[in-house]
């Protein structure tokens, strides 16, 4: 009888055991999406976007952003390359819209601050409306920015500059993916970027699709056609090819993106699945996706939702 006794005792102690284990488990996964979110990035099955950095020890480093995130990157870069600017001035601007905003487009802030770089219409920044179009935020960032002589200034410091923030050092800490989504963005890292998406919803407009790319690139891309369910950028040319690339694949959730192709590779949006043990495969060989008849590897092929 006391040896049933114990082996009673001996379950219940293990079933409790379980539970309080069952239940920390439960906590720290709570936290960590809480974590996630403080931090903005976003949370395991969410929308993302993801650039893929060499690091200086020859690892690499994976920088995550969410599919809202992603599209304002890439509008924020375009902007620079379509100025005709130099790599650092959007890694300035995008270290400073990750530090301000997150990289969202937000109608709050300290004071009167709003909008992806946080302006103020009391600092002379433009009106509450103006700040809150991304677009206009974007060039009067640069623009500010072209005021300041930024040789031997650090990132932090050059944004500092613009900003006038009460945090001076804030920026550093976003520097890393700045740099990475700036590679990526204005076409310095060929394939970089990946975006796992929900399926698109509907049919895709390709109009608006090459207006939006046309508004985006100005002259600094040839101009876009749409055709077919599709647009295409002919013959942009390697570095500009695959900044456009990329900004299809960053606005894809918002334009009904369903493949991008450019230079023999094709990123299809329901091929991007991860699993436990098998992450989501970027960006394919063309002619795999495409054995019968692969899209012309010079010209940039962005392929939208259809009924």
């Amino acid at each position: 009888m006391p040896s049933t006794a114990v082996a009673r005792r001996t379950r219940t102690a293990g079933l409790g055991l379980f539970v309080v284990l069952l239940c920390c488990a439960l906590l720290a996964a709570a936290a960590l999406v809480v974590v996630e979110l403080r931090a903005g990035r976003p949370s395991a099955g969410e929308p993302r976007c993801v650039v893929t950095a060499a690091e200086d020890d020859g690892g690499t480093r994976r920088h995550v952003l969410s599919a809202e995130q992603g599209a304002n990157a890439a509008l924020v870069t375009a902007e620079a390359v379509a100025r005709g600017l130099e790599r650092e001035s959007a890694v300035i601007a995008l270290a400073t819209a990750m530090q301000e905003s997150r990289l969202v487009n937000i109608d709050y802030g300290d004071r009167d601050s709003v909008g992806l770089f946080q302006q103020r219409p009391s600092q002379g920044w433009g009106t509450v409306e103006q700040i809150m179009d991304p677009r206009y935020a974007t060039r009067v960032f640069y623009d500010r920015l072209a005021e300041v002589n930024t040789t031997g200034m650090s990132v932090t410091e050059a944004a500092q500059a613009v900003q006038r923030s009460a945090h001076p050092d804030a920026y550093a800490r976003h520097e890393p993916l700045a740099r990475a989504w700036a590679d990526a963005l204005t076409g310095a890292a060929p394939a970089s970027l990946n975006c796992v998406l929900a399926p698109a919803e509907g049919t895709a407009d390709p109009r608006r699709a090459a207006d939006q790319l046309a508004a985006a690139f100005g002259a600094a891309a040839p101009a876009p056609r749409a055709q077919d369910g599709r647009v295409v950028v002919p013959s942009p040319g390697e570095r500009t090819g695959w900044a456009v690339a990329h900004w299809a694949l960053a606005h894809a959730q918002d334009l009904g993106v369903e493949e991008v192709s450019f230079d023999g590779r094709t990123w299809v949006r329901a091929a991007q699945r991860t699993t436990r043990f098998a992450p989501a495969p970027g960006w394919q060989d063309t002619a795999e996706v495409h054995p019968e008849e692969a899209p012309p590897a010079d010209d940039v092929v962005v392929v939208l939702a259809a009924p």
